[in-house]
């Protein structure tokens, strides 16, 4: 997807400054948070892959040098030590997790009270190899209520070439959840 297209996939959820992408992977959508958030914000992009995480340095070092990114080698599901957060990005992460509930309760653990989750998802039902647990807007919706959160707001939908189209929702006040 082109930067734009993930710009305007998170533009209406994204507030605050102090951002994670959890589960970066290359980094188009942490290019695209910190175009969002602009200048001053603090980003932490978590993913296990030390090479998309050294490519999206490179990238910000050119682009977004007023951005602070921290990055971290790790499998966000697990503990980590993160600064508080006003959100949470999870873009094409979600669906890698066989317990979503667990993982968005845990995800919220580190936002501050207010904060958000901005999901971008597949629309699908039907899992394969690189969507293994598929979480469709309606199954959102149910993860969301188990994990204890508010209900999530579908900002924005779009074709996609995989998978039929893709969402972006977001979950606000998520924030203060105990761990």
């Amino acid at each position: 997807m082109r930067r734009d297209e993930c710009v305007a996939m998170i533009r209406d959820g994204v507030e605050g400054s102090a951002w994670a992408d959890l589960g970066s992977g290359d980094g188009a959508f942490t290019l695209a948070l910190a175009e969002v958030l602009g200048p001053g914000a603090h980003i932490v992009s978590v993913d296990r892959d030390r090479r998309g995480l050294e490519a999206q340095k490179r990238a910000f070092a050119v682009s977004y040098s007023a951005v602070t990114l921290q990055t971290m080698a790790a499998d966000f599901t697990g503990e980590l030590a993160l600064p508080p957060l006003d959100g949470a990005l999870m873009a094409n992460s979600l669906h890698f997790q066989r317990d979503p509930c667990a993982v968005l309760r845990h995800a919220a653990g580190w936002l501050t009270p207010g904060g958000r989750i901005l999901v971008v998802e597949y629309e699908t039902h039907h899992a394969g190899p690189w969507v293994p647990h598929p979480v469709p807007f309606a199954v959102l919706q149910e993860v969301a209520r188990c994990a204890g959160l508010p209900a999530p707001r579908m900002l924005v939908t779009r074709p996609s070439r995989y998978h039929g189209s893709m969402y972006s929702a977001v979950i606000a006040g998520a924030g203060a959840m105990p761990r």
